[in-house]
């Protein structure tokens, strides 16, 4: 099921984005026949993962999705701009992008930047070529948007860490290899200033994995439960007591290029809608037009700070609210436009916008609450007061 290698090394580093976007097209048309099988997936998580660990899988043997990692991690060289453009060109083509590219836009950033050069270059190969996939421990009961307050304690044994504490709306978690996992190791009123970051390998005794339900029926996230877990000393991402600094980046690379993969997601999605209900109102179709291309234009901007390696400061927080805003609007609109199809329907079509309306109703919580974004935006934009 291999298609040929279609970028190499000496290429990619002189390749820019209106060159990706060309070739990758062609490529895409000219093996139509074999990504055909990954237009249409399995209604089980479990069934998806497997289909696309295969797409992401032959994605690396052709090299897009190897653009703008440095070569010591497996990659191809070339700017963050190349990999946005790849999954953009996914999403238009009508391929749902693999999951990992989440992990790997959202974590594998972080891992490359803060990790020790030998866990990184370890780590990195196996996740872009789809042989592992990784989650991300950060919320906790008590402590979801609101980070400074986590309570998972990492106590410092000499050449490892012991880890006790609990995490909830891990996604994939059961799914997961590795977990770069953020643990209090300063005292419980450190704040933000008493983290740290770990990449904990799932398989270590004292993990417990729960999967929940979510009201799609399927078991997208999970609560961990840590008990006496062992982590190695080297497995620490960044500086002890400096986790928040890692966990800003991840949230500037969740609100980057995973937020530009997932407006063209939502470009495609606006464009089925539009086919499939013909009673879709030319106003409802037009805002929505609107917020989507609004969230593009703000993402294309996060993802050029990003590649060009600029401070984002708090302007991802504009991105995250708007995504949420813009992906809550469009499956409203389906919901008005085709309520038998999306309430009541059995085929294929009909589950896809049930399940993408269901899912949509969690947009303005997973990533950063839109309330905590709004805070920021008042706060550190507009200069309102806290109180």
């Amino acid at each position: 099921m291999a298609a040929p290698s279609s970028v190499s090394v000496a290429a990619a580093g002189e390749l820019t984005v209106p060159d990706v976007r060309e070739r990758f097209g062609r490529w895409l048309a000219e093996h139509a026949d074999t990504l055909a099988p990954f237009t249409e997936l399995p209604t089980d998580v479990e069934g998806v993962f497997a289909t696309l660990s295969r797409l992401q899988r032959l994605l690396y043997e052709a090299g897009w999705i190897r653009l703008g990692w440095p070569e010591e991690l497996g990659g191809l060289g070339g700017t963050v701009a190349l990999r946005g453009v790849v999954s953009e060109e996914l999403a238009a083509a009508g391929y749902p992008p693999p999951f990992s590219f989440g992990t790997q836009e959202v974590l594998g950033p972080a891992v490359a930047r803060f990790a020790p050069p030998e866990l990184s270059s370890q780590a990195l190969p196996r996740l872009l070529r789809g042989e592992e996939t990784w989650c991300q421990g950060f919320s906790e009961p008590g402590a979801g948007s609101d980070l400074g307050s986590l309570r998972m304690r990492a106590v410092d044994e000499g050449d490892h860490w012991r880890v006790n504490g609990e995490k909830v709306w891990t996604s994939w978690a059961q799914y997961a290899d590795r977990c770069l996992l953020l643990t209090r190791t300063g005292t419980p009123e450190s704040a933000h200033r008493g983290i740290t970051a770990l990449f904990v390998d799932m398989d270590t005794p004292g993990i417990t994995v729960r999967p929940l339900v979510a009201m799609t029926g399927e078991a997208d996230f999970c609560s961990l439960f840590f008990d006496d877990v062992r982590v190695p000393k080297d497995r620490t991402v960044g500086e002890v007591g400096g986790g928040w600094a890692v966990a800003m980046f991840i949230l500037s690379c969740e609100r980057g290029v995973a937020a530009w993969q997932r407006q063209a997601w939502m470009r495609w999605r606006l464009g089925t809608l539009v086919a499939d209900a013909p009673g879709l109102s030319d106003s409802r179709a037009g805002e929505a037009f609107e917020l989507v291309h609004a969230l593009r234009l703000l993402s294309r901007r996060t993802l050029r700070s990003l590649s060009d390696g600029e401070p984002l400061g708090v302007r991802p927080s504009f991105d995250k609210l708007l995504m949420s805003t813009a992906e809550k609007y469009l499956f409203d609109a389906a919901l008005e436009a085709m309520p038998g199809t999306l309430l009541f329907g059995d085929d294929g079509p009909a589950r896809d916008w049930r399940n993408d309306y269901l899912y949509s109703r969690a947009s303005s919580i997973y990533g950063g609450a839109a309330e905590i974004q709004r805070n920021i935006i008042a706060e550190h934009v507009l200069g309102l007061p806290r109180e």
